[in-house]
């Protein structure tokens, strides 16, 4: 066989693993699935950790859409759905989680740590400044000279 064959069946093999297997669903109006693209993009997959439900080709993001096109033909609203994932699987289903003490870290460890970096910096600024303004003494000078000038003598 050719070699562009090999690269076309290749090609096409490769390419079949990344279709997305999203499941097309028949809403009664058009509301239902506006409520479905918003949750599905507000929600995140708990597989890929950094992609949406919508974004996401994980069999548990399936279900997920899954689970929520059922709540939403029940006649659930937006929050009741919401409460419902974050009952089971936590906050971690949401992109932006709730203050509360659990997520404090998540939403102000970042502050923190910028904060402390620059109190860090400007304590390393502070100590070099006054290592290099402190002049030397007389003593300090006399050793210095003498170990250039044998320095200087041995060369």
């Amino acid at each position: 066989m050719n070699t562009y064959v090999y690269l076309f069946l290749f090609l096409i093999f490769t390419s079949l693993s990344a279709v997305a297997v999203d499941t097309p669903f028949e809403f009664e109006d058009s509301k239902q699935e506006e409520r479905y693209k918003q949750l599905v993009e507000e929600l995140r997959c708990l597989v890929c950790q950094n992609q949406s439900l919508a974004d996401s080709n994980a069999d548990l993001a399936q279900d997920f859409r899954d689970e929520i096109y059922k709540k939403i033909l029940e006649g659930q609203s937006n929050s009741e759905i919401i409460n419902y994932l974050v009952t089971r699987y936590g906050d971690f289903v949401l992109y932006k989680p709730p203050v509360k003490t659990k997520t404090l870290f998540l939403w102000f460890g970042p502050f923190a740590l910028l904060i402390t970096a620059v109190l860090i910096l400007v304590f390393i600024a502070r100590r070099r400044q006054k290592l290099s303004a402190t002049p030397i003494t007389d003593e300090e000078e006399h050793k210095l000279t003498k170990i250039l000038n044998q320095s200087s003598k041995g060369e």
